[in-house]
């Protein structure tokens, strides 16, 4: 199964990119990575694409630290709502203890295990894979960019007891000692933070109990993420047509696979492209007609229609009335929205 991140996870590529002698915009071609995440942070995008772009980019480049570079210039805004829930909790411990809890609403690869004894806390980092372990650039970035939002947190003053790499040193050791502020340990068993259990108790004073409440609950609202090959088209899809830009070849990009996959795969669960898109397309079409002032013909153009004109026999034939009617409160009884999207 693919999993997904969002686009967020890449605010930052072309400028570290571009800092190491790289053309972001080629080396996005070259793992066929849609362009338009780089400006949308919400778009899900297949985690096997982001990793080839890393490890990729750390060749071409020379750069063994290209995961850490990206880490070090992102922080809590990468992780959208998960990373507002984790800025608004009243002390470090519960802070990591949301990330650890809604990580998979950003990343539904990415685990953190949180273990505590009386003097120290372990966190050990999973990214899920089809290889034993995640490539060296994902586990970089992955693990630097959870040592980055601890150490905002305190402020900047934060250093950990011992950091846990699972794979063999680099050339430049020194350059991860002076990145994580402490002992990096190489070949180890795991990927892994180790702090004082002390750290946790630290109160982080721009919190807001009222608004870590509210946060929790719409997170929770969202949290449950696709599991299946029909809803992860189904999120893409939603997402590529409220931007204006759905197609089966954009979709399989996402996903990283080919449109045959996806087609594959959607007949094994006894539907289709068609059918999925056909009924994002009857969702949100009742919202855009809701505004008057919309010119038709640029709906049309969202919902991927050729024509105006296309766009209104298929509303006829999916709803039973013309949009005009629609407007003016017509709602046959066996054309609502919901009825084929469910």
């Amino acid at each position: 199964m693919t999993d997904l991140i969002r686009s967020a996870g890449l605010s930052y590529y072309p400028e570290v990119a571009r800092s190491v002698g790289l053309d972001p915009n080629q080396m996005m071609r070259k793992v066929r990575l849609p362009l338009a995440c780089l400006d949308k942070p919400d778009i899900p995008i297949a985690v096997t694409g982001l990793r080839r772009l890393l490890e990729l980019s750390a060749e071409a480049s020379g750069a063994e630290d290209f995961g850490l570079r990206l880490a070090e210039r992102g922080g809590l805004t990468n992780f959208g709502a998960v990373g507002l829930i984790v800025r608004e909790q009243a002390t470090v411990g519960e802070a990591i203890e949301a990330f650890s809890r809604f990580i998979h609403v950003h990343h539904d690869g990415m685990r953190l295990d949180v273990r505590r004894d009386k003097r120290t806390v372990i966190l050990t980092l999973h990214l899920r894979g089809r290889q034993p372990r995640a490539p060296r650039q994902s586990i970089d970035m992955a693990l630097g960019s959870v040592h980055r939002i601890i150490q905002s947190l305190f402020g900047g003053d934060w250093r950990p007891l011992e950091v846990r790499l699972h794979y063999p040193p680099p050339l430049d050791r020194k350059r991860y000692r002076d990145f994580f502020g402490c002992r990096v340990t190489f070949n180890a068993d795991d990927d892994a933070i180790l702090l004082s259990a002390h750290d946790l108790e630290r109160r982080i004073p721009s919190a807001h109990p009222l608004i870590a409440n509210y946060l929790r609950k719409r997170i929770e609202a969202i949290e449950s993420r696709p599991s299946s090959w029909e809803a992860k088209v189904d999120e893409v899809v939603r997402t590529l047509l409220a931007s204006g830009d759905c197609t089966v070849e954009r979709v399989a990009e996402h996903l990283a696979c080919t449109r045959r996959t996806i087609h594959r795969r959607l007949a094994a669960s006894a539907t289709s492209f068609s059918a999925i898109l056909d009924a994002q397309r009857a969702d949100l079409v009742v919202q855009l007609i809701e505004d008057p002032a919309r010119p038709l013909a640029d709906i049309a153009v969202q919902l991927g229609f050729s024509a105006q004109s296309a766009m209104a026999r298929w509303f006829r034939g999916r709803f039973g009335c013309t949009i005009t009617d629609w407007r003016k409160g017509v709602r046959p009884l066996s054309a609502q929205p919901s009825a084929t999207a469910a």
